[in-house]
């Protein structure tokens, strides 16, 4: 009964450790996740409110094109 209470220690110390070692690569993930979309958010923020390189009303054309690409993915799913 010993050797199997040690290979059951051996296994949840090694889970255990790989868990701890999967949620800290999770939290640098997130960290780093948000500095990118800090980094975007203000790109896009000068870029609109500067007036300089993207318009408004260019980009609402570029997301209707992008809705009337899935409304048309869509019938044709609905029609097969």
């Amino acid at each position: 009964m010993e050797g199997i209470q040690k290979i059951l220690v051996v296994v949840i110390v090694t889970l255990t450790a790989l868990l701890v070692l999967v949620g800290v690569q999770v939290v640098l993930v997130i960290v780093d996740l948000r500095k990118a979309i800090k980094k975007l958010n203000n790109l896009l923020e000068d870029s609109l409110i500067g007036g300089g390189l993207i318009r408004p009303d260019k980009i609402t054309g570029i997301l209707e094109m992008f809705r009337k690409g899935r409304k048309k993915e869509t019938k044709e799913q609905g029609q097969v």
